[in-house]
C-alpha cells in the first residue's frame, strides 16, 4: 500500500453491516504478528472501526488479496550466534490530515531476526518533523531498555551495546 494513500472519517457510503469490517480487520491484527509487512495498511483500517465505509472496507479486501498472494512471505527466524540489538526508526510527519497527527515506528533485530516493531499514530501532534522522529526514538528506546532486561532476566546476555 502507497503511504501516501489518504482516508478520512467523512466521505464514502457507510457498510451495510460495520460487524463484518470490525471482524475482518479483528482478524488481521492476529496477522501482523508474522506479517508486518502489513502492519501500515491494518493500522490504518483500525482507525476506521467507528464508522467504516465503502473505501474503507475496500482497503480491508487489498490487504485480502495481497496476504493470499504472498503465502509463503513471513517472518523467517534462524539460528545466529549473534547477540546484538540493531534498532530501526522513523517517523513522518503531521501524516493524519484529519488530526494531525505523526505515525512512528520501529523494528529492533536481534542479529539477522526482526524480534520487535511497532507502527502507531503518535498521541501529540508534533509541531516538526525532528519533533515527530524524537518522539518514535524515545519509544524505540523505552522497548530496547525493557529487551535488554528481559534477556538479562532469561540469562541471555548480550555482547555489545545495541545500536539505534
Amino acid at each position: 500500500m502507497a503511504t501516501t494513500t489518504k482516508f478520512s472519517d467523512s466521505g464514502g457510503a457507510p457498510i451495510s453491516d460495520p460487524t463484518t469490517y470490525r471482524s475482518a480487520v479483528g482478524a488481521l491484527q492476529y496477522v501482523t504478528l508474522t506479517r508486518p509487512d502489513v502492519s501500515f495498511a491494518v493500522n490504518l483500517a483500525c482507525q476506521f472501526m467507528h464508522s467504516p465505509t465503502e473505501e474503507h472496507w475496500q482497503l480491508v479486501k487489498r490487504i485480502i488479496r495481497y496476504l493470499k498472494s504472498t503465502q509463503m512471505a513471513g517472518l523467517l527466524i534462524e539460528r545466529s550466534p549473534s547477540r546484538s540489538l540493531q534498532v530501526f526508526t522513523d517517523a513522518d510527519w503531521a501524516g493524519d490530515g484529519s488530526d494531525r497527527k505523526s505515525t512512528g515506528g520501529f523494528t529492533i533485530f536481534l542479529g539477522p531476526n526482526l524480534v520487535s516493531w511497532v507502527s502507531h499514530k503518535q498521541r501529540i501532534v508534533a509541531r516538526s518533523s525532528t519533533e515527530a522522529k524524537y518522539k518514535a526514538l524515545a519509544d524505540a528506546s523505552a522497548e530496547l531498555i525493557w529487551l535488554e532486561s528481559l534477556f538479562a532476566e532469561l540469562g541471555y546476555p548480550l555482547t555489545s551495546p545495541p545500536i539505534l
